[in-house]
């Protein structure tokens, strides 16, 4: 082979080479290989991190209505026993079968209107007690149903917010799966056009 044969052939491959370097470097300013900045995916959404709920506050216990005082019941409740202050009230309860009836009739009534009186406290402290009871549990059950209200507001925030974020996923994953199909169509016709011009180069090398 001659020298000029030889330097025919080393110009032919560069030519070649010079070749498959343009079709690279075409296949790149055509982001076929690399992602192209303007066409760059958008920020993702910010994420919120959730904040705790604060707990209820526990109400106050109400103060509670005073007890009624039995003391002076207790005492009148043995209405047989009439105090006894002299001897002539002895000979007259003696004489009497040992019973002093004005006395015992006394002491009867003022049991009974004790009694009386007793019960009617009883009554107004068991009123008390109870309307104490319910203003302090439906203060309670509103505290809580205003925290369980607060609780429904935030989850659906929290389900706005997870739509959106699950929106914002399948917009990116449809752009990520569009540029990969372009970039794969784009690839086939820059390799059909790449073997094209290796098949044209190799027979241009064969005829020379």
């Amino acid at each position: 082979m001659s020298e000029s044969d030889s330097r025919e052939r080393e110009e032919d491959r560069q030519r070649v080479a010079d070749e498959l370097r343009r079709v690279r470097d075409a296949v790149r300013d055509r982001a076929l290989l690399e992602p192209d900045p303007g066409s760059a995916l958008p920020a993702p959404a910010p994420v919120r991190r959730p904040q705790k709920v604060p707990p209820v506050p526990e109400p106050a216990a109400p103060e509670a209505p005073p007890r009624p005082d039995n003391t002076a019941l207790n005492a009148l409740w043995r209405v047989l026993e009439a105090p006894r202050r002299s001897w002539r009230d002895v000979l007259r309860r003696f004489r009497g079968g040992g019973i002093d009836a004005p006395a015992t009739l006394r002491r009867q009534q003022d049991f009974n209107a004790r009694q009386v009186q007793f019960d009617n406290e009883v009554l107004a402290y068991v009123e008390a007690r109870l309307d104490a009871t319910h203003r302090h549990y439906d203060r309670i059950l509103g505290l809580h149903g205003d925290h369980m209200g607060e609780i429904d507001e935030r989850h659906l925030i929290l389900q706005e917010e997870l739509v959106a974020h699950v929106h914002d996923l399948v917009r990116r994953i449809d752009l990520v799966l569009g540029q990969a199909e372009r970039g794969r169509f784009g690839l086939e016709s820059a390799l059909k056009d790449l073997r094209a011009r290796m098949a044209a180069l190799e027979e241009r090398l064969r005829r020379g």
